[in-house]
């Protein structure tokens, strides 16, 4: 089994507040089992369409229920406090870098837990960029799964065992055998 749940003995930077639209480049754990996700629809800068809902709905049934987490839609986000939203899904071009598809970052690090995160951002850029394998990518982010090159041992990021979690992923990639495995053995 391949290691790439944060932190790795290649990855274990502790997890902080990124700026709006943070680089991507910091991983951090979400703060525990249950988790909760919210698609945005507050206007149109950020706002989801419908296939892209579609997306993140099929990929979270499809990928992450079946593993030890307990996920659920927010229909009613919590943007501070004590219990948040856990990740929150926007679709716009703001803060993703151009050589990027999407980004991930932590809006709420946890106090007391080092490599934690109360709530995190996933931002994919434009209409029909939420596919199953990008979605998976950005949420194994939220949950903590890093690239190959963070991992222990190091993996090629294209190395077939990351599933989601290869660069580039392909459009219809799942979570794979050794995330869910990570996941298990965390949560």
């Amino acid at each position: 089994m391949t290691d790439n749940m944060h932190p790795t003995a290649n990855n274990n930077l502790a997890c902080f507040n990124d700026p709006e639209g943070g680089d991507g480049r910091l991983s951090c754990r979400t703060d525990n089992a249950t988790v909760t996700y919210y698609m945005d629809s507050n206007g149109p800068v950020c706002e989801l369409e419908s296939e892209d809902k579609n997306a993140v709905t099929t990929t979270m049934g499809s990928d992450y229920s079946p593993t030890d987490l307990t996920i659920s839609y927010d229909s009613s986000p919590t943007f501070e406090g004590s219990a948040e939203t856990d990740i929150i899904y926007q679709e716009c071009d703001a803060g993703v870098p151009s050589t990027a598809d999407g980004v991930t970052w932590c809006n709420d690090a946890v106090d007391n837990a080092e490599f934690e995160c109360d709530q995190q951002y996933v931002r994919l850029r434009g209409p029909g960029s939420y596919t199953r394998g990008l979605t998976c990518h950005e949420t194994g982010h939220a949950i903590g799964l890093t690239h190959g090159k963070q991992a222990d041992p190091i993996l090629s990021n294209t190395d077939s065992r990351l599933g989601c979690l290869v660069t580039p992923v392909g459009s219809n990639v799942g979570l794979g055998a050794n995330n869910r495995d990570n996941i298990n053995g965390q949560f």
